[in-house]
This record gives C-alpha cells, sequence and structure tokens, in this order.
C-alpha cells in the first residue's frame, strides 16, 4: 500500500466517529419526569406511545427518565436544567412536575398529565386550543371522587368515618383533594378526616392517627409518592385489616383492597403519542388537551376474604378485573 493511500485509509477512519458523533447529536431527547419511582410499566406505555409516530428509543430519539420518588423540592433545579437541552418535557402523571416546567418555560413544548382541570391549572387556556407550549391529558383525579367512595361504602355499608390520605407536597392534588372530597362524602352519608403524609415515616404516623381515632375505612387520594409506597400501604392496610380504596390497580396488584380510577398505562401511551407528534413538528398550542375515557374497577377478593369481607355480587358484576 502507497503511503498517501494509507494516510487517506486513516483520515477516512478518523473521521467515522466524528461523523458518527454528528449524526448522533441530532438525536432529540425527552425529559421525562414522573413523580414517583421506577415503573416499568409506565415506561414501556410511553415508549409504546412514541413507537406509534415511529419513535424508537435509542435509534431516532432519547428518552432521560427522571423519577423523583416524592421529592418535589427537586424539581425547579431539574426543569431548569432540562429546558436548556431538552426538545421536549413529557410529565404524563404528576402535577408538580407539569406546574414547574410551565413556569421554568414558555417556549419548550410540555406534554403533561395531570388530575385536575388544567385550564384551571393554569397550563392552558382552553381544553380545545391549548394555545401555549403546554397540551397533553386531563385524567380526572378529583372528578371520580364520589363514585370512588361510593364503592368503598358499597364494600363496607357500616362505615361511617372515613380517613383520607393526601400528600401536602403535591399541593394542586391534596387541595383538590380538600375540596372535592368532603362534599363527596357528605352526599354518601360519610365523615371525613384528612391525613398527611409525604415520607414513609409520615404514613407510618397517619396510620397511628387513623387507629387511635377508631376510622372505620381509607381513601388513599391520587399521588405519585403513594403510587410508589404501595406495598407499603397495602401491607398497613392488611396488617389493622382497614379498608381502603385506591385510585390505580398497581394498589391493588400490591395486595390492596380495590381501586377506582383512569386507565393509568393508557395515559402513558397517548402521552407518548403528543411526543412523537410533537417530535414530528406538531405544536402544542394545536394539539387539544385529551380526557381520559377509559376508567377501572379492581377488587382483590384475596384481600376481601381476609379481611373478612363478603363482596355483594353486583359489585363484583362491575368489577373489570377481580383477583383471586
Amino acid at each position: 500500500m502507497k503511503r498517501r493511500e494509507f494516510i487517506s485509509l486513516l483520515g477516512g477512519a478518523a473521521a467515522w466517529p466524528l461523523a458518527a458523533r454528528a449524526q448522533q447529536s441530532k438525536i432529540p431527547v425527552v425529559g421525562f419526569v414522573q413523580g414517583g419511582s421506577w415503573n416499568a410499566r409506565r415506561a414501556a406505555a410511553f415508549r409504546n406511545g412514541l413507537n406509534e409516530t415511529g419513535y424508537v428509543e435509542g435509534q431516532n430519539v432519547t428518552v432521560e427518565y427522571h423519577w423523583l420518588d416524592g421529592q418535589y423540592d427537586r424539581l425547579p433545579t431539574l426543569m431548569a436544567d432540562l429546558v436548556r437541552r431538552v426538545a421536549v418535557i413529557a410529565t404524563p402523571g404528576s402535577n408538580p412536575a407539569s406546574l414547574a416546567a410551565k413556569t421554568a418555560t414558555a417556549t419548550v413544548p410540555i406534554v403533561f398529565g395531570v388530575g385536575e382541570d388544567p385550564v384551571k391549572l393554569g397550563l392552558v387556556a382552553s381544553l380545545a386550543r391549548p394555545g401555549g407550549n403546554a397540551t397533553g391529558i386531563n385524567f380526572f383525579g378529583q372528578e371520580v371522587a364520589t363514585k370512588r367512595l361510593g364503592l368503598l361504602h358499597e364494600l363496607v355499608p357500616k362505615a361511617v368515618r372515613i380517613a383520607v390520605l393526601v400528600n401536602p407536597a403535591n399541593a394542586p392534588s391534596a387541595e383538590a383533594a380538600l375540596r372535592a372530597i368532603p362534599d363527596a362524602a357528605r352526599a354518601t352519608g360519610l365523615q371525613t378526616q384528612f391525613l398527611n403524609a409525604s415520607t414513609s415515616e409520615e404514613i407510618e404516623a397517619a396510620f397511628a392517627t387513623l387507629l387511635r381515632d377508631r376510622a372505620d375505612a381509607l381513601f388513599v387520594a391520587g399521588d405519585a409518592f403513594f403510587v410508589s409506597r404501595r406495598v407499603q400501604l397495602a401491607t398497613l392496610t392488611a396488617r389493622h385489616a382497614i379498608p381502603a380504596i385506591y385510585s390505580l390497580r398497581e394498589y391493588v396488584e400490591a395486595g390492596g383492597l380495590m381501586s377506582y380510577g383512569t386507565d393509568d398505562l393508557d395515559r402513558f401511551r397517548q402521552a407518548g403519542i403528543y411526543t412523537g407528534q410533537i417530535l414530528k413538528g406538531a405544536k402544542p398550542a394545536d394539539l387539544p388537551v385529551m380526557q381520559s375515557t377509559k376508567f377501572e374497577f379492581v377488587i382483590n377478593l384475596v384481600t376481601a376474604r381476609a379481611f373478612g369481607l363478603e363482596v355483594p355480587p353486583t359489585l363484583l358484576a362491575r368489577a373489570d378485573e377481580v383477583i383471586e
């Protein structure tokens, strides 16, 4: 081989990594922020939505996952970092993360998932015409409170005092629960007692208060931190035979008694679809806010029997899934 040819080959070889790096740098980055702990099924559902729009993680899009584990105080610093370097911020299941993203940027597209009215939260101008840099899914976190309380009362008809567990660190969700649940409880003839918990230790303390005050049942408000502590909650309710109702099926799969709420995985898939559409050039202002249409009612018969509860056939007939 001639010297000139050898040098030419070396130059070509050296250029390949540079070209590869240049091509790689063009791959858009999505900042995915969730309030709870790592959840493989939610992440997979989000990726499935991206796939439906032609985006495959690791090939033509990078997803940077941030699971807060209830540490909402991390949000300002995290969002300040993300807005400098990502193409889209996705917050499919966290009111605090969605609000923090909106506070941090008016230009980087945001795909949110919130349990309250996104117009009242200040995320969008209207559901049909969001009008800014944010759009996403409203999954009716508080609107189903009356239904959830009614199901709990139907299973435990003698219950009068209901303890309601909220996370004050998730202020929008906690405040919405404080507004909605007392009215819903009065409609079904129930009394409510609110208990706060933002850490595992505070969950233990809340149960001590619940037992001291002789609450008949427990209503766990929607919150990503509580989802990440679902095993702890299921264990405590089982230990003390406290009937409880939750917002998501994941609690019931962990041993909780029953849940009623929107289809969580469908919401994350829809968020992935909107994220992919925005990466393709769609504007959040032109994508109407979706509203969840799939709801799930799940009962754990094993837990019910352990509590000595007889589940009415009418309730079983309405369940979307019965865990036996």
